[in-house]
């Protein structure tokens, strides 16, 4: 088994937010990590110079895209591949589904379930063709869970994400590669900066450790699902909310 200073993993959706604080946690633990997002950011970029993370633009989602970004990781990756995929890219959009666009929907799905699912399918097929096993963590919601008001497409998205998780554990886990979902609640990210005052207040009154989510909450767990204590875990849902859904 190779040592985790040669394991390259994917995160896509890595310019910002949760995406972003996920590569700076890898590659703090010695990953070397590559992403693909629409544009790069400042931060990213000041990643990118450490020569331990590749960044390639594109829009997950956009088969031409996701082929392109996938095969430019096998060669950058070299001759120990990749060892884990992290499917992060994700959009929301909020609205009543009876009034709803129709193309917001497709965006959503499109993005959060197909791009996942065709990245999962090209991690699978490079993973495969090797005899050291792998990872797939797919970073989904407990909106996917449980539902929320205004929020439909976007559930469902994640809803199908963790479906996928688990017939995709089945289908490929004699082979040694796990695949798992992880369900983070509500994170105070710069991402989620634009939600107003009171429903943040709102939402940390219900949280019984009365605090937003970080993202150094969710990054261990990612650590610990792409390592090789986790081998035995496969095709699970695990929800990191501080206890919403308990």
């Amino acid at each position: 088994m190779s040592n985790i200073a040669s394991r390259a993993v994917i995160v896509t959706g890595g310019s910002r937010g949760l995406g972003l604080g996920l590569i700076a946690d890898l590659v703090a633990n010695h990953y070397r990590v590559a992403t693909c997002s629409r544009n790069s950011s400042p931060e990213l970029e000041g990643l990118m110079a450490t020569g331990k993370v590749f960044w390639k633009e594109g829009a997950v989602g956009e088969a031409r895209d996701d082929d392109a970004f996938f095969s430019a990781v096998e060669g950058w990756a070299g001759p120990d591949g990749v060892w884990g995929l992290v499917n992060n890219a994700t959009v929301s959009g909020e609205g009543i589904l009876a009034t709803f666009p129709n193309v917001d929907s497709e965006h959503i799905i499109q993005t959060n379930l197909v791009g996942a699912l065709y990245m999962a399918r090209l991690a699978a097929r490079h993973m495969l063709r090797r005899t050291t096993g792998g990872r797939i963590i797919n970073i989904s919601s407990i909106i996917g869970l449980r539902g929320h008001t205004g929020l439909a497409a976007y559930s469902a998205s994640k809803a199908g994400l963790d479906g996928m998780t688990r017939a995709l554990a089945r289908e490929i886990g004699r082979r040694q590669i796990t695949v798992n979902s992880i369900n983070p609640g509500y994170l105070d990210t710069d991402v989620s900066s634009a939600v107003q005052e009171a429903q943040r207040r709102q939402i940390v009154n219900r949280t019984p450790l009365g605090r937003l989510g970080r993202v150094e909450d969710v990054s261990p767990v990612v650590r610990f699902l792409l390592s090789d204590e986790a081998r035995f875990i496969t095709g699970q849902c695990l929800v990191v909310d501080g206890g919403v859904t308990c």
